[in-house]
């Protein structure tokens, strides 16, 4: 069977789902093909930041979720060797801007963009195996070849199929390395309710962190952090790995993409490029990750939108090349950036005992290197634009003449 498309997006990740919202308000329809049978809903909670909740805006999701998520302005970070406190304000914009970060589901908001899309928007137990650029009546297509037999062309191929990006390797990417580091993610649940200040707390310890066997079962990862990695930490944190949700706890070691190779590798060819996690694989540091990929969709459909809008609402497969050569040259020194300050943050905190001059570094860095960091979280990547708006300007010029 063949089927053609105007945008193919593979993964119904953050990235992947935000994209084809952004395209659908822009008027462009896309498919989305999802390995999974269903939407994907493993994972934790994701802390959004303002640069976030300005892409969701623009996405037109925010209030979905702001009415859910009440937003933090401070956090403390605990020294748990000597019971230094350090507070940190988070930056949350200006006027009618403003946006306190959230904590938020990671479900929830995959549900919230998913709710956005026709029901016919996301295949599900899709896999690809092979993609093809091919040359029809002087302009360039992609064509995906699927496990079932499936062939789908399509004048753009987004891939947002994350850190083992398939699409980014095809773009000859570099794979992405080893932080030398691993984190441990869950979602704690409090039947009766916690108590907890709506603030974000974060305690520290001497090179304290997971080995690269830790065991994948929840409940030894579970035990592990309580009784090797975090036994000296305060009670109130034991007792939220304690009421860890089982089903969302997991062990994984942070991968980056170097942020050389995405000024410098191939983020795109001709009508084909990447988003997201499969773009720009970060550690979770500033936890800018699910943050960034909001941001990239909102970018990717801007550039797309115009090209659509000013085309007389139609997609010309001959300047989809140029428009995401635009978006590629928008987000990748941001991408590079993040990347750069995340490992950086998370590798000032990985102190020894007999490294002193890292303990000097990382009260540095807390003290005047994280402050200004924090404010990559006030970036804005604008907004869409109306297809609507575009026509209605046309209608009314068509009248004046």
């Amino acid at each position: 069977m063949e089927v053609v498309e105007d945008v193919v997006i593979i993964g119904a990740g953050i990235a992947g789902l935000a994209t084809a919202v952004a395209l659908k308000r822009v008027g462009v329809r896309s498919l989305i093909l999802e390995k999974s049978q269903t939407l994907r809903s493993t994972g934790a909670a994701l802390s959004l930041f303002p640069n976030a909740w300005l892409a969701l805006d623009a996405l037109g999701v925010s209030d979905k979720l702001t009415s859910i998520y009440p937003p933090f302005s401070k956090g403390t970070v605990t020294d748990v060797a000597t019971g230094a406190v350090q507070e940190i304000n988070f930056y949350t914009g200006k006027g009618s801007k403003a946006h306190g970060p959230r904590s938020v589901h990671r479900k929830i908001l995959l549900e919230a963009l998913a709710e956005e899309l026709p029901a016919d928007s996301i295949r599900f137990s899709s896999k690809f195996t092979a993609i093809e650029q091919q040359e029809l009546g002087g302009t360039s297509i992609v064509v995906l070849y699927l496990e079932d037999g499936t062939t789908i062309k399509s004048k753009v191929l987004v891939g947002c199929d994350g850190v083992n990006s398939v699409v980014a390797k095809w773009l000859g990417l570099s794979a992405p390395v080893h932080s030398g580091r691993a984190a441990v993610r869950g979602l704690a649940v409090f039947p009766q309710g916690h108590g907890f200040k709506q603030e974000v707390t974060q305690f520290a310890d001497v090179g304290k962190r997971a080995g690269e066997n830790m065991a994948r079962d929840p409940l030894l990862i579970r035990k592990q952090v309580i009784e090797k990695y975090a036994e000296n930490f305060p009670q109130e944190y034991l007792d939220v790995v304690r009421h860890a949700d089982l089903s969302n706890l997991t062990w994984a070691p942070l991968m980056f993409r170097h942020p050389w190779n995405v000024i410098f590798g191939n983020l795109s060819k001709g009508n084909i490029t990447v988003a997201g996690d499969a773009m720009h694989p970060m550690t979770s540091d500033l936890a800018q990750g699910g943050c960034s990929a909001l941001e990239d969709a909102v970018v990717l459909g801007r550039h797309i939108g115009n090209s659509f809008i000013q085309n007389g609402g139609v997609l010309v497969p001959e300047d989809m090349a140029r428009a995401i050569d635009g978006y590629v040259k928008e987000r990748k020194w941001r991408a590079a950036m993040l990347i750069t300050g995340s490992y950086l943050s998370g590798w000032v905190q990985q102190v020894r005992d007999s490294q002193w001059w890292k303990k000097i570094l990382r009260n540095i860095f807390y003290a005047f290197v994280m402050p200004r960091l924090s404010n990559v979280a006030g970036y804005d990547c604008g907004a869409l634009p109306s297809v609507f708006a575009a026509s209605d300007l046309q209608h009314s010029s068509d009248k004046s003449d």
